[in-house]
Order: structure tokens, then sequence, then C-alpha cells
């Protein structure tokens, strides 16, 4: 069983596919930092200062009561809340990954597709054989009209 899994774990497909993830989490990583410390600000300052991480609505509140000027004093506070800023946050993050994997992905098959298509341009006809050419001749008399 042992000599089993190892020779799955080092395969390949496994030994890609964790490099995949390591990486994915990395570029999350960026994408998070990219969406909370660079993008939304400036929009926020554009909708009216606004800071969407702290755009939350209380459901239960806690001890202290509210009202509470960021969710982080809200969370300390007990109060259950609605992150809709984190939300907001979550959702362009994940538009920028999407994208930037819609985009890696056309890069990919485009270098597929060139490869495939300097393949077959590579590949020559191959030469016929006796009997090719003579039946190549015949069907060519064929097609010649009558020049009688």
């Amino acid at each position: 069983m042992w000599n089993e899994f190892k020779e799955f774990a080092v395969k390949g497909n496994v030994v890609d596919m964790a490099v995949g993830i390591i990486i994915g989490a990395a570029f999350g990583t960026i994408v998070k930092a990219l969406v909370d410390g660079i993008l939304m600000p400036p929009l926020g300052l554009l909708l009216g200062d606004v800071d969407f991480a702290n755009i939350f609505t209380v459901l239960k509140q806690g001890n202290p009561v509210g009202p509470y000027a960021t969710l982080e004093a809200a969370s300390a506070a007990g109060a259950v809340t609605m992150s809709w800023g984190v939300f907001i946050n979550t959702i362009i993050s994940f538009l920028i990954v999407a994208f930037a994997v819609f985009i890696f992905v056309k890069w990919v098959n485009n270098l597929k597709r060139e490869a495939e298509e300097e393949v077959v341009e590579e590949q020559a006809e191959p030469e016929l054989t006796a009997d090719q050419q003579l039946l190549t001749e015949i069907r060519d008399l064929l097609k010649r009209p009558n020049a009688s």
C-alpha cells in the first residue's frame, strides 16, 4: 500500500496540482491585498469617504450596546453582524481572480493552438505509392473534358 501511495504522490499530475494550489493561494493573497489596500480606498473616497470593510448591519446588539464605529468594535462587543462590505470586497477579489485565470487560460490555449498549427504545417504529405500515382493520373484524365 505504501508503494502505491508513493507512486500516486510523485506522479507529475499530483505534483503539478500541488504547485498550482500553492501558487493559487499566494495569488489569492496578492489579490486580497490589491482589493483591500489599493482598489477599495479610492472607490470608498469616490462614494463619499466610505470604508467598505466597515459596512455592516447589526442584527443583535452586543455588550456594550452600539452604535459601533467599526466591524472590529462590533465583533469585540459580541454583536451579531452582517458584513456587507467584506462581502463586496470578496466579490471584487473573486472577479479579479476569475479574470486573471481567464486571461491565463486564454493565453495557454493560444500557445497550444499555435503549437498544433506548427505540427500540422510541418507534416509533409506522404509520397504516393506507384498504385496511388496511377490511380491519381486516371482520376485526373477522367476529370478532363473530351478534347475531340
